[in-house]
Parts: C-alpha cells; structure tokens; sequence
C-alpha cells in the first residue's frame, strides 16, 4: 500500500505538524473497511424476487415458460391443478437460476465494489476508524486533543475523528477539509500525498486550537498504521 520512504515521509509530516501543538495527530491506512458479505446476497434476493414478476409483465407466460424448460407438465396436459403446479416449478427454478448467478457476479470484487451503496461504505469506514481510534487510545491523551486520519483503500473513502478536546472547538468544515485532501490523493492513486496533505492541514489547525504546553511529550507514535488486508 505504501512503501518504505512513503511512510518514513508520512512519520516525518506528523512529527513536524506536532511540533508546536499539543495535539496528536495518528495515521492509519486500512486495504478495505469491510469485506461487504451482505451485499452479494442482498442483489441475489432481490433479483431473484423482482426479475421473475417483471418477466411475467413483459408477457412471459407459464406456458412460453415450460417450452423453454422443454415443455415439461404434470400429470393430463389440460389438467388445470397441473399445469398450476408446473407453472410454479418452473418459477421457482428461474428464481433459484437467478438467485445464483447474481450471487456468483456480485461476489467479484470489482462487481461488488460497484454494487455496494455509498451509503454503507461510509458507515462502514465511519464504524472502522472508530475502532481504530479505541484501539490505539487517541481517547487517552492528556488534554483530549488526539485526531485520527484514517483511509480505506478499497473505497476511496476518508474519515477524521477529533477528540473532545478539539470537537467543540474546530468547524465541521475544517475537518472536512482534512477529509478532502485526503480524498483527493486517493482517488489520484497517490495515498502517500493525500496522507501528507491532510497532516499538514491538521497540524495548522491544531496549532491554532491545541497551543504546546509547558511539557510536551509525544504521547503517540508518529508512524503510519497499515492494516493487514486479512483482518476484514
């Protein structure tokens, strides 16, 4: 995801940005926020119970059906509880057909990636970065200044979680600047300059709303976090 100097720049930005704030400033690059199970499946039922109904009102005939399934019947040709019967044979056997094919489409990556609502993407980021801001213990700094800036690769998606000590303090609109420059490296392919543009947005703010104080340890480590691909 990033390569050796491209870290070593990130953790150099981040040292310098906090040079003269007492915030904290924590990078974490994720491959992906959720491996999106639900969605494959979420297409394949709904497919499977629209497409057949749709099928019927462009004029699909149980008939025309059983033709094209080799004109199978039960029981007396004209018999009417026969042919009903047949009639749902057949349907639920287009819904199991397509039940399955779009199953096995979504579940390409690229598919799935293009099916998955924005929506669920930034939930789903939102939620990752959260946990990525307990598990390191942003929550824990001495004035409550820590910011995480957190990217999902996979969905080009952005978030930044201020701490208490900053959320009152700073604009929605600042942090979504943040969030942006950000953004924009990602979708250019350039994650290392989006993580560098964002910290040096981050630190400007931080120096105006989290000024150094007397004793200022490094409370966190300046590193980039890269996730492990197989732990989502």
């Amino acid at each position: 995801m990033l390569n050796t100097q491209d870290q070593a720049r990130i953790a150099q930005a981040v040292a310098a940005a906090e040079a003269n704030t007492a915030g904290e400033i924590y990078c974490v690059l994720s491959p992906r926020a959720s491996d999106y199970r639900e969605v494959p499946l979420a297409w394949a039922t709904l497919c499977a119970l629209a497409l057949p109904p749709l099928a019927l009102l462009l004029g699909f005939r149980p008939r025309g059906l059983e033709a094209l399934f080799g004109g199978w019947t039960i029981g007396q040709d004209g018999a009417t509880g026969g042919t009903i019967l047949s009639a749902l044979l057949v349907y639920i056997l287009i819904q199991a057909v397509v039940l399955v094919t779009v199953l096995l489409l979504v579940s390409l990556p690229a598919v799935r990636r293009l099916a998955t609502p924005p929506g669920l993407k930034a939930e789903r980021v939102r939620r990752a970065a959260m946990d990525q801001f307990l598990a390191h213990g942003l929550h824990l700094t001495k004035d409550r200044t820590g910011v995480l800036i957190f990217a999902a690769l996979e969905e080009r998606w952005a978030e930044v979680i201020a701490d208490e000590g900053l959320h009152a303090a700073v604009p929605p609109q600042v942090w979504i600047e943040v969030v942006d420059r950000l953004t924009e490296g990602l979708r250019r392919g350039d994650a290392a300059g989006g993580f560098l543009a964002a910290v040096d947005r981050a630190g400007q703010v931080l120096r105006q709303h989290a000024p150094p104080r007397g004793d200022n340890p490094n409370e966190l480590s300046n590193r980039i976090v890269l996730l492990d691909p197989e732990r989502r």
